[in-house]
């Protein structure tokens, strides 16, 4: 069962709650998928099941047309929140890590096509590989966080907080403008161009900064 983690694998004494995400939060990603660009944030939610750990293989569903890498900054909240300030928001992030917002594109383009909610495509149960958690002291500067994936040693994302159509500490406290936000609860702030299928088979390196590196493997 999946539990909070620091980046050097001790597991924190907190809840694991939902995740709160955001689509369409890097131009470049929009362009790609030639979406438009929206004029608020694009908000939805993952339950908790939908996370798992990125050191583990990662599971993907192979029945259900091609599974996307969405690789993103992940911010974890030490604090509930509720209609809160931006420094209120910021006194609450414990820490941050990295995400992948496993998507199942097929699917996703079904649902957009017939008006319904994107839940079936990126909700499922272990959708939400996290890494572990840096001690958001490491990072003074959320608006200057490089992150990468490499897919069998060929670049796939890069991606830079600096580029953020809606930047980290604002989007928290717009987020618990609409719904209180718990401690336990993680944060995936969008992702950049690059994504693409995932298969059994795949090797996996996932960067931030200098500080973590996750090298794993897609299965069945």
């Amino acid at each position: 069962m999946y539990q909070h983690s620091d980046y050097l694998g001790n597991v924190l004494p907190m809840p694991v709650g939902k995740v709160v995400c955001i689509g369409r939060n890097y131009l470049d990603h929009i362009d790609e998928m030639n979406s438009a660009v929206p004029t608020s944030p694009l908000l939805f939610l993952k339950p908790k099941a939908a996370l798992c750990s990125m050191h583990a293989p990662l599971v993907v569903p192979t029945d259900q047309g091609e599974c996307h890498n969405e690789l993103e900054i992940a911010i974890l909240l030490d604090k509930p929140l509720t209609k809160a300030s931006e420094s209120d928001a910021r006194a609450a992030i414990w820490g941050v890590g990295l995400g992948l917002d496993l998507t199942l594109r097929e699917v996703q383009k079904t649902l957009k096509n017939q008006g319904q909610p994107w839940e079936r495509a990126k909700s499922f149960d272990n959708s939400c590989p996290v890494s572990g958690f840096v001690p958001a002291s490491e990072f003074p500067a959320l608006q200057d966080i490089h992150f990468s994936l490499h897919i069998n040693g060929e670049l796939r994302q890069r991606g830079h907080s600096a580029l953020m159509l809606h930047k980290i500490i604002p989007l928290i406290a717009h987020m618990s403008a609409f719904f209180s936000l718990d401690a336990g609860d993680v944060i995936l702030t969008g992702t950049p161009k690059g994504v693409g299928p995932l298969v059994p088979g795949d090797k996996v390196r996932a960067s931030l900064e200098k500080i973590i590196e996750i090298n794993t493997q897609v299965v069945g």
